[in-house]
């Protein structure tokens, strides 16, 4: 179950999202730890591993559903106890079977709850013995700790599928000795019955504007030296170092970052030095020597934007290229600034989201909504 458990992890300057719960590691004594599951099939328990090779783990007991009495255990600087009277719900199947179906949820695919109820559906439309075992067969793979929410009724539970599943005559887990009357299994279809007619008839609600992620694979703008102007048609042409000259206020600069490091002072002749700089690296070290503009820190990202908009009005074909990136998340490596950058997942990204900001614009523009 995701609930509000929400991370992510960065593989390739791509977002990975993944949620996670606590588990215990026996490595010598247990330590209680965080499992993080993400959407990728990866799993972090003490070190990336794959599916398969996290149930590996779990049969030998690494990951560990059983906990020995007298046993030590400890939570990373949180304390130490000894295990007494231990009591645990999960096995091995158990856990395996839970985090397939987070897996599942991640990716917004069917987990085994909707396989279920996809069979309920199946039955009702087609009452047929073979339809009830397929349901029977689908309940049964949904994990045991997690079938009470199946139906989503807080006062029913799963009892309409227990009572399904078993049938007339027949006999469910908590009642052995008691079995299925007709009347009981009559009232059992009627609620499901209920209950697939209201999610036929609930108003379907749509957003107004849109999906709320965009649906083309994310763009890595990655940082490389030097920069030549043939690279227009890639990826390297969003960066604001590539050589593409932009004109702001009478003054031709000969890159947005030239332009930005330059517009960062207000020492005239500083500023000349930096337009003149035989790189933007060194036009950017030029700056960190002048004296900075009063208000910057908290001007530049508004004068990042305008000089961002500079370059793209006044080269079309590089504003084509970044129409081509579509909605796609625009993730800019730099590896000085966690402000502007990506940073390996752990930067604020300013640039990147300026990219997409001034991509919508031009979109707009082309819509005749700008």
């Amino acid at each position: 179950m995701i609930g509000r458990r929400v991370t992510h992890r960065t593989a390739d300057g791509v977002r990975v999202p993944g949620t996670w719960r606590h588990a215990f590691i026996r490595n010598g004594d247990y330590y209680l730890t965080d499992l993080f599951i993400y959407a990728d099939g990866l799993i972090d328990c003490w070190g990336l591993v794959t599916l398969d090779e996290f149930e590996q783990k779990l049969r030998s007991g690494w990951v560990a559903t059983e906990l020995p009495e007298g046993a030590r255990a400890s939570g990373h600087d949180l304390a130490g106890w000894t295990f007494h009277e231990p009591c645990t719900r999960l096995t091995p199947e158990l856990l395996l079977a839970e985090i397939r179906d987070t897996i599942e949820q991640l990716n917004g695919r069917p987990d085994s709850t909707d396989r279920c109820l996809a069979t309920v559906a199946a039955f009702l439309a087609d009452r047929t013995e073979e339809r009830r075992a397929a349901v029977r067969a689908a309940y049964h793979a949904i994990p045991s700790t997690q079938r009470i929410y199946a139906l989503g009724d807080m006062d029913r539970r799963d009892e309409p599928l227990k009572i399904l599943v078993a049938g007339p005559g027949g006999y469910t887990e908590e009642w052995p000795d008691d079995p299925v009357t007709q009347d009981e299994y009559d009232e059992a279809i009627a609620f499901l019955e209920d209950r697939a007619r209201w999610i036929a008839e609930r108003p379907t609600r749509a957003l107004a504007d849109g999906p709320t992620d965009p649906h083309a694979p994310a763009v890595h703008v990655p940082q490389v030296y030097p920069l030549k102007p043939s690279a227009a048609r890639t990826t390297l042409s969003l960066r604001t170092d590539f050589p593409a000259p932009v004109d702001i206020d009478g003054v031709t600069y000969p890159s947005v970052a030239y332009a930005y490091w330059a517009l960062s002072t207000a020492d005239a002749d500083g500023r000349a030095a930096i337009v003149s700089a035989a790189t933007a690296g060194a036009a950017a070290r030029l700056a960190a020597e002048a004296p900075r503009r009063d208000g910057w820190e908290q001007a530049r990202t508004a004068v990042m934007t305008r000089l961002l908009r500079a370059k793209y009005a006044q080269h079309p074909v590089l504003a084509e290229f970044l129409l081509s990136t579509d909605d796609a998340t625009l993730v800019y490596a730099d590896w000085d600034s966690a402000y502007w950058g990506d940073k390996d997942g752990r930067g604020r990204n300013w640039l990147g989201r300026l990219l997409e900001l001034v991509r919508s614009e031009l979109h707009a523009e082309r819509a005749g909504l700008g």
